[in-house]
């Protein structure tokens, strides 16, 4: 087992590596936000914004900067009338979609363990992408 020190970068600080990815993609929003670009491929923030309909639109332009910041989100802005803005996983980002479709799995289990209802069309869905390892 490795020590824990006190380390900082991009002025964050953290004590180990776990701390350091759980504060980059942790949070309600982000892992979602990945596993949706990492699935789905390019995407416009008004296509975002309707695959995550409880994410207020303050919230999802915070989370994509924050994400872009970090070297997972590219940001893709055309030049036209009216700006067309693109977001997708950089190829670093994309390095998470293994932990995210693991946790899609683990997610999926721990529905059916728990699970009363049958499953719906929209769920049947989501367990056709955590099988396809997140590919539609």
């Amino acid at each position: 087992m490795t020590e824990c020190n006190r380390k900082e970068i991009h002025g964050r600080e953290y004590y180990c590596t776990v701390e350091l990815t759980l504060n980059i993609i942790g949070g309600k929003w982000k892992p979602i936000i990945l596993y949706h670009l990492g699935n789905v491929g390019i995407r416009r923030f008004g296509a975002l914004k309707q695959m995550m309909p409880n994410i207020t639109q303050k919230m999802l332009t915070q989370q994509l900067r924050e994400l872009e910041r970090d070297g997972l989100v590219h940001r893709r802005v055309y030049a036209e009338v009216p700006p067309r803005v693109e977001y997708s996983l950089t190829d670093f980002g994309s390095t998470i979609m293994p932990v995210l479709q693991s946790l899609c799995r683990w997610g999926q289990s721990f529905e059916e363990k728990f699970r009363i209802a049958p499953a719906g069309a929209a769920e049947r869905e989501q367990l056709f992408l955590c099988q396809q390892g997140g590919n539609p």
